[in-house]
């Protein structure tokens, strides 16, 4: 019988590392076929996703065979990770290889896997931290040993862990906006950190009912120039997603392009209530940007939707030339009408918790960390589809 300390564990990190790398193993997840509405683990092919009951896979004893390959290797999930080492060790005691995931999928909607870019010239790095259980990406841009953070999640750990790695200091964090579908710990981080916190001052205020928000932040402007090792990088004013949306854009090598821009889609208009004033605006906004970034810029998003989005090296990125071929909206913006109709079509209802997430990233709300995973459940519905 194994006891619990003998049960194998995989963190949420090394299964996508795992399954990414083509290693053979099969999620099986134990919790209730309803729960999959808040979320799954969807890394690799759908064959490699089985939704069972803990309760059928214990009663099934040897039975189980005729479902799970015995020589399959498993990794078992449930809500927090407690009743999957039960599974685990039952299915262990019937001579399968299971694995526990380690604090299920709570621990599955923080995990993020970090992913190195080619840097821009002039930077020493440049990487990519993606939030798999959102279908969020922050990034970490860093020349001579000082460190920018773009878009961090609730649990940054993992940015600090590499900066310090990589022996970068970081010296200032930003946000493109301010997000409605996780909450920011930029705010706390500067102030942790003792260091500038960016955001444009449009963004400042609660969209819903005009409630100034009580985060101390350093006001962005269009055409500034932020200074990171030595090194450029300038930020851009490009409302429509939100009023105070920026990108940050590195001379005509890259962009991060928040919730403007993304690989297959452009960010709705309508999470702020005000689908009517910001649609002309999101439509200016990428008309103007579009024309003047260089066709071969890189554009680096703060959102994904499906794995079509990625590279073969399993980054979300692509030049403006291949994003244009395959984005429906943005081969529309030669005609404000047309675009401005196709937007309409395609938005719909808030996420509840968005509203709630927004103010808690203003300071107007506190929640304890409960509350925010359960707030952030999901993937993220930030882009019009």
């Amino acid at each position: 019988m194994f006891r619990g300390s003998d049960i194998p564990e995989i963190s949420p990190e090394d299964l996508v590392r795992t399954i990414e790398s083509g290693g053979r193993i099969r999620v099986l997840d134990v919790r209730a076929p309803n729960a999959l509405a808040t979320g799954r683990i969807d890394v690799g092919s759908p064959d490699q996703f089985l939704n069972m009951r803990g309760s059928e896979v214990m009663s099934l004893g040897d039975g189980i065979r005729s479902t799970l390959d015995p020589d399959m290797p498993l990794a078992v999930v449930c809500g927090h990770g407690n009743s999957s080492k039960q599974i685990a060790a039952h299915l262990n005691g019937l001579g399968y290889r299971a694995s526990s995931v380690r604090g299920g999928m709570a621990a599955w909607g923080d995990a993020v896997v970090a992913r190195d870019l080619t840097p821009p010239p002039g930077f020493d790095h440049l990487i990519q931290f993606d939030r798999i259980g959102k279908g969020a990406l922050g990034y970490l841009l860093a020349a001579n040993g000082e460190g920018l953070i773009v878009d961090p999640p609730r649990k940054p750990q993992v940015y600090f862990d590499i900066a310090q790695d990589l022996g970068v200091t970081i010296v200032a964090v930003a946000d493109t906006h301010v997000h409605a579908d996780y909450i920011s710990s930029a705010p706390a981080i500067a102030q942790h950190s003792k260091i500038p916190y960016y955001l444009h001052p449009a963004d400042s205020i609660l969209p819903y009912d005009g409630s100034p928000g009580r985060i101390p932040f350093e006001p962005l402007r269009d055409g500034q120039t932020l200074r990171v090792g030595g090194r450029d990088i300038g930020v851009e004013h490009t409302p429509g997603h939100t009023e105070g949306s920026v990108c940050y854009r590195v001379g005509d090598d890259c962009v991060l392009t928040g919730d403007l821009l993304f690989i297959r889609s452009v960010g709705r208009p309508d999470l702020g209530g005000k689908v009517d004033e910001w649609t002309p605006i999101l439509w200016k906004s990428l008309s103007r940007s579009l024309s003047a970034w260089a066709p071969g810029i890189r554009v680096l998003p703060a959102h994904y939707g499906s794995d079509d989005e990625r590279e073969s090296d399993r980054s979300v990125g692509r030049t403006l030339d291949r994003v244009r071929q395959g984005n429906e909206p943005v081969r529309l913006l030669g005609d404000e009408a047309e675009f401005v109709a196709w937007v309409k079509k395609r938005v719909g209802s808030s996420p509840e918790a968005y509203r709630k997430i927004k103010a808690i990233n203003l300071g107007l709300l506190r929640v304890y960390d409960l509350e925010a995973q359960e707030l952030e459940g999901g993937k993220n519905e930030c882009a019009l589809g």
